[in-house]
């Protein structure tokens, strides 16, 4: 005979379901929790990483510097302190042993064939030249447009060439100071490479002509080193 106190009991296939969808609830929480460990703990190891890599890809296009500091643009000017409310846009001025300029390191970013390609590269403001170019991320094609990192004649090129940069065809070209030959089916990355470069160059120009070493007199001229 059946207590006239105890619960209806439920359905088989209501129990079923309701064991089923506890399950996935509790396994769902659990599986929240290790996202959000496993991501606390990776989070600063991959932004240590990052780091590193674009302190040695600084030190790669400026040669060597003694030591770089960081800039920040805002108000078309450079400073040492970061503007607030805005976000920040950094560049990196390296130094000799003696102290002296030696050019800046320009990070920038822009379309290329399959996505966006960021990279950085040096610049000499006396001599209108870029230093070094280092590709910092890309996802171009396999093969082809991720030549912009593997090419090291590509590369290569970056090093001593005038700006604005001038894409040309390989063995298109008429010995002038800004060419860059681009790889041949890889046009389009390369002529990312090359835009990124001069916008950079075009937008920060005057900020960098003008910037000065805050222990440098200000009214100094800047240093040719033509």
């Amino acid at each position: 005979m059946s207590d006239p106190q105890a619960p209806p009991a439920r359905p088989a296939g209501e129990s079923a379901a309701w064991r089923l969808t506890s399950t996935l609830a509790v396994a769902g929480a659990i599986a929240g929790v290790l996202i959000v460990v496993v991501h606390q703990w990776a989070e600063p190891r991959v932004e240590a990483y990052r780091a590193r890599v674009l302190q040695d890809a600084i030190l790669e296009v400026l040669h060597e510097p003694a030591r770089f500091d960081t800039l920040y643009v805002g108000d078309g000017a450079l400073s040492e302190t970061p503007p607030g409310g805005r976000g920040l846009d950094p560049v990196y001025v390296g130094f000799d042993p003696s102290g002296r300029p030696m050019g800046f390191a320009i990070p920038g970013q822009g379309p290329g064939f399959q996505d966006v390609v960021r990279l950085i590269f040096g610049y000499d403001p006396a001599t209108g030249e870029v230093l070094g170019m280092r590709v910092l991320e890309s996802k171009e094609t396999p093969g082809l447009g991720d030549k912009i990192i593997k090419d090291l004649a590509f590369v290569g090129e970056f090093e001593g060439v005038d700006t604005p940069l001038l894409g040309v065809k390989p063995g298109a070209g008429e010995g002038a100071a800004a060419e860059v030959d681009m790889i041949t089916g890889a046009t389009i990355s390369s002529r990312a490479v090359i835009g990124i470069i001069n916008r950079r160059v075009a937008a920060l120009g005057p900020a960098m002509a003008a910037w000065r070493p805050a222990e440098a007199p200000r009214g100094s001229p800047p240093e040719d080193r033509r």
